[in-house]
């Protein structure tokens, strides 16, 4: 994933070491108004597939409005569907989450909900945005009715945010319930969807411990772990997604799933002290 140059930055540092920058954007926001600087921010980013629930997220907090904090605003993205071509569905469900927006109760609950649409024709670009959200959010969100190893629970765990995701599939062995995030046992329940994210957002101190555990929990279970004999080093390396050298070490003998795999390759290069909340 690029790394930002500082935080806040519009300049990025792309994987062959050159710099980009984040061009200037007329259509990212699909349905609502600019997120206010000072929001607590609900945040999922997913693709528009209808397992990943948008629009159950969207309706658990557009319909329970008076359950959430009266600064957190929810912010959906994801992909431009122009730029997807091999997802035919996403325009459909895209464009169902803009109805959906357009029935919510006026004038609150659409003023505080947002959906997102992130460029796709430039990778570093839209992972250097992708790592601004996740970043900025307080809490951030997985609602899927069905997951695998799902890398937008994983990514914002080695960032240090709280998470909270539905109980499904992989779900359930990336995220330890109330030490590294809070695990929805029933996604569809819209009507208890709001209890463990408002708890989040009304106890700085769970936050801050829910994300610090996520960090180490991905540092300890999900990150290549790098021989300690210096020969075994050397000639276990062989290169990885996007040229990048991965450790051939027994850990991964077991041959992690792809999606892992991705995420192994396209986190975050910080450093440890980086990963805290805030």
């Amino acid at each position: 994933m690029a790394r930002p140059a500082v935080r806040g930055s519009i300049s990025f540092a792309r994987r062959d070491g050159t710099t980009g920058t984040v061009r200037p954007h007329t259509n990212l926001v699909g349905a609502g108004d600019i997120v206010p600087s000072d929001a607590r921010v609900v945040l999922q980013v997913s693709r528009w597939d209808r397992l990943k629930d948008m629009a159950g997220v969207l309706n658990g907090f557009g319909t329970h409005l008076s359950r959430w904090s009266a600064d957190a605003h929810l912010v959906l993205v994801g992909p431009d569907v122009l730029g997807v071509g091999d997802d035919p569905e996403g325009a459909e469900v895209l464009f169902e989450c803009v109805d959906l927006w357009r029935s919510l109760p006026p004038p609150a609950a659409q003023r505080r909900s947002h959906l997102v649409s992130l460029p796709m024709d430039d990778v570093g670009e839209n992972a250097h945005l992708v790592n601004a959200l996740q970043r900025h959010a307080a809490v951030v969100v997985q609602k899927s009715l069905v997951e695998g190893f799902g890398l937008t629970v994983t990514e914002p765990m080695w960032k240090g945010r709280p998470v909270v995701a539905s109980a499904v599939g992989g779900v359930r062995d990336q995220i330890v319930d109330g030490v590294s995030g809070l695990l929805l046992e029933d996604p569809t329940d819209l009507d208890r969807f709001a209890d463990p994210v408002t708890s989040v957002l009304e106890d700085d101190e769970l936050a801050s411990r829910l994300g610090a555990a996520a960090a180490r929990r991905v540092r300890d279970q999900y990150l290549p772990r790098p021989s300690p004999d210096p020969v075994r080093r050397s000639v276990g390396r062989a290169p990885g997604r996007d040229g990048v050298l991965a450790p051939n070490a027994p850990w991964l003998a077991r041959r992690p799933s792809r999606p892992l795999q991705r995420f192994q390759a396209r986190r975050s290069a910080i450093s440890e002290p980086e990963i805290r909340s805030g």
